[in-house]
């Protein structure tokens, strides 16, 4: 262990922010073992899940908790340990801390106050689904949990029609199959995506699929498990897909307005209601008609 990880007076302490499994347990890494049995305090979400997890590796370590509800009162109590020397590991009840669970704000507080911060790779649900979704990899963004009022869930669904990178969200299981349909109907019910559930667990499934087919599947079955869920991004607008020539040329070569719409709404991705709205609009400023 480097020297300021001694605890010696003066000597501020390390921040060990550390991966744990999301599923199976043989995930840990030999070096999250190391620094969880060398930490003077581990800071979790639970203090009684992240004590089995220790147990069974033969660990007894001084926990305390930290979770959304008390992170505020617990931040400063955690600062003044490590500035007195202390090495702190940050653990989460799986996956890795900060992502989607508490943790940025002890590490934002722990810069601010100067003292050293290391991370300790690991699981990450998001990465994981991502990695096994067939989906583009090359670029991609983490939404993590939707709005759950309805109102916000489609502000924020409508927000994301256009985004060209896979998009990873998580979700609950009893929200899957209306997640779902609300992304087909604000994305496109053509949009691939991906359902991963229960990641590296005995149960994994990994289901593919148009966003209509998912949101039919899992609207007729039962769903339990940790969700993660990917979806392919928009297909970045050209000259010719998915502009106001394109539909205008559709419908020159004989199809309705809503016929040539949902064409259009296939190549970009996009939702039908959405390209055909502004496609009506569009002819009505203009003075053409259906």
């Amino acid at each position: 262990m480097p020297s300021n990880q001694s605890g010696a007076p003066g000597n501020p302490g390390v921040l060990f922010v550390v991966a744990t499994p999301i599923g199976n347990p043989d995930d840990i890494s030999a070096r999250a073992l190391k620094v969880l049995a060398d930490a003077d305090l581990i800071a979790c979400e639970d203090t009684r899940r992240t004590g089995q997890m220790l147990a069974a590796r033969g660990l007894r370590k001084h926990l305390v908790s930290h979770y959304e509800h008390n992170e505020e009162r617990r931040v400063p109590e955690l600062i003044a340990r490590l500035k007195d020397g202390a090495t702190v590991a940050l653990v989460t009840d799986a996956g890795t801390p900060a992502i989607s669970d508490p943790g940025y704000r002890l590490v934002r507080a722990a810069h601010e106050a100067g003292v050293t911060v290391q991370s300790v790779p690991g699981p990450s649900a998001a990465i994981a689904a991502l990695s096994i979704a067939g989906l583009p990899t090359d670029r991609f963004v983490f939404e993590g949990f939707l709005p759950t009022r309805e109102g916000q869930l489609h502000k924020r669904l409508e927000a994301l029609a256009r985004e060209p990178r896979t998009i990873v969200f998580y979700e609950a299981a009893r929200r899957l199959a209306d997640t779902l349909g609300a992304m087909a109907a604000a994305f496109g019910e053509d949009r691939e995506a991906a359902v991963v559930r229960e990641a590296t667990k005995v149960h994994e499934e990994t289901v593919r699929g148009t966003l209509g087919q998912l949101a039919d599947r899992f609207r007729n079955s039962e769903v339990l498990g940790e969700i993660t869920i990917v979806v392919g991004g928009a297909k970045e607008e050209g000259p010719a897909s998915g502009s106001a020539a394109t539909v205008d040329s559709l419908m020159k070569e004989g199809l309705s307005l809503k016929q040539a719409s949902s064409i259009v709404a296939k190549l970009t991705g996009r939702s039908r209601r959405e390209v055909y709205q502004e496609a009506l609009a569009r002819r009505a400023q203009s003075g053409d008609r259906d």
